[in-house]
């Protein structure tokens, strides 16, 4: 008997709620649309979701688990769709729809990020939705996969408006149970961002006065609001420390010809967001040129390395690289991809390298910071070119890594480093005044400032992101050795069998 049964709930709403119903229908893993998405695949070309599943099920042929539970995995356990209306101006409404699916509750809560996007629709929800819980399985965390978001532009809308939005849509959650500090704890994502995850908490408490762990019903909130030092950049961090811990390996180093270090690393990133601005600060910091960067409209282009700052900065002011100074303007930004470089980190959005510009690309090295930017076909032609791909699910897990001690944070009621730092302190002072008495020399106030420094929230949370990135490299890396696979196919047979202990060992997934 299946326990976990796979569930579609299907809600319309006008401005009461009206109905709900539970189907129970056969999983069908349709193509999909990507609508007004920019893509560089051939209309052939697996949608989003099949990508998914197909890297799965050549993964699950390696990973020793038994067709059972390999076939439970496959599908989400329940997707939510509701409709509701919003006031857009005097006497006009807009009827909008907002998906939430979960794809595995293996452990919860599961977790996983809304997105407000054009493109929004199940499939692509229900692909991240599967990302997401692979994902956290190859970093540990103790989280099931979810995703959801909203389909609307939200450049089209006022902040009045966005927030009205996001609260109708945070009632639908709480009204069906879909979100909750143990239940589902949702994140920022692409259209999103700490002030939409301040009104959806805001919202959730409404229901749940009495809970005093309802601030952790959301991830990705601002620093007043319970959030944590360090989450803003926790993903492109996480790219670079991916990064850098496979330039270190010596296959690595024999397979793409370059050093182990990052220093002079020439560096292309698709998408100057959180995600690919971060990833390029850090970079940049670090001794990498980067050389070129896309965004929507055209793309920025310095052989001689970008400053970051600067364009970004013009980019915030103007919203175009056009006329931006000491950057070459490459008006077709999709030969952003293209460009002779080190390392190209897509950080955009899916399906970015098909079957169009496959044999165009120019890396030794592509770091997917985006999630699914290659197509399955387009993968195993930059494998038989050599070019080694380190996969999405590990590469950008680092944002659900600091959104899970945000989460800690929250349900701990303290902010980390309280009460160790001045002890800390205390530690390393006497052990420095020993150091001092037998050597015979004082140290300076800022060498003292320095070496005695107690650590706080944020050093904490970037060391927590940086080990626990480095381990999942590690543990990616000896699986891709001992079984002769691809990075990206280790990453997944590591997830596939973490996940399916959890079922197999908890009992959870059949009885006799």
């Amino acid at each position: 008997m299946l326990l976990l049964e796979k569930r579609t709930i299907r809600v319309a709403t006008t401005t009461f709620f009206k109905h709900s119903r539970l189907l129970y229908p056969k999983i069908n893993f349709r193509s999909f649309s990507t609508g007004n998405t920019k893509v560089s695949c051939e209309d052939h070309e697996p949608s989003f979701l099949d990508s998914v599943i197909t890297y799965y099920d050549k993964a699950a042929k390696f990973s020793g688990v038994s067709e059972k539970t390999l076939s439970h995995l496959k599908a989400p356990d329940c997707s939510l769709q509701v409709t509701f209306p919003i006031e857009i101006e005097d006497d006009k409404v807009e009827i909008l729809t907002g998906y939430r699916v979960h794809h595995s509750r293996h452990l919860l809560p599961v977790k996983g990020g809304i997105r407000f996007s054009p493109e929004v629709e199940e499939q692509e929800v229900s692909a991240l939705a599967a990302l997401m819980t692979y994902k956290c399985a190859i970093v540990d965390v103790p989280f099931g996969g979810a995703k959801g978001g909203i389909a609307i532009d939200p450049k089209k809308f006022t902040v009045a408006q966005l927030e009205r939005i996001t609260r109708r849509y945070t009632v639908e959650l709480c009204q069906k149970a879909f979100i909750g500090p143990g239940v589902d704890v949702p994140a920022p994502d692409v259209g999103t961002g700490a002030r939409e995850m301040a009104w959806i908490m805001d919202t959730y408490r409404q229901f749940h006065p009495n809970d005093v762990d309802s601030i952790g019903c959301v991830t990705g909130k601002p620093i007043s609001l319970g959030g944590v030092r360090g989450r803003n950049e926790a993903t492109g961090l996480g790219v670079y420390y991916c990064v850098r811990e496979f330039l270190s390996y010596p296959e690595v180093q024999k397979a793409t010809g370059l050093s182990g270090k990052i220093r002079d690393k020439r560096i292309v990133i698709q998408g100057f967001g959180k995600v690919g601005y971060f990833a390029a600060k850090f970079f940049e910091k670090n001794g990498a040129k980067i050389i070129g960067i896309g965004e929507r409209d055209c793309g920025a282009y310095n052989p001689n390395g970008i400053n970051i700052e600067e364009l970004f900065n013009y980019h915030i002011k103007t919203g175009t690289f056009s006329g931006a100074p000491n950057v070459d303007v490459i008006e077709d930004t999709f030969k952003i991809l293209e460009l002779d470089c080190d390392i190209l980190i897509p950080a955009a959005l899916e399906r970015q390298i098909g079957l169009k510009n496959v044999m165009k690309i120019n890396a030794k090295i592509i770091g997917e910071a985006a999630n699914g930017p290659i197509t399955p076909e387009a993968n195993d032609i930059l494998n038989e070119k050599g070019i080694l791909i380190l996969p999405d699910l590990l590469l950008n897990a680092g944002g659900v890594t600091v959104s899970y001690f945000e989460w800690l944070k929250n349900l701990s009621h303290m902010r980390f480093g309280r009460m160790t730092k001045k002890w800390d302190e205390l530690g390393k002072s006497k052990l420095v005044e020993l150091v001092e008495n037998n050597v015979g020399r004082h140290l300076t106030e800022a060498e003292r400032k320095n070496i005695v420094h107690g650590a706080e929230e944020l050093d904490l949370v970037y060391s927590g992101l940086e080990d626990t990135m480095i381990g999942a490299c590690q543990e990616t890396r000896s699986t891709a050795a001992s079984k002769g696979l691809d990075f990206r196919t280790a990453a997944f047979v590591n997830a596939i069998q973490k996940i399916s202990a959890v079922y197999e060992g908890s009992g959870m997934m059949f009885m006799n």
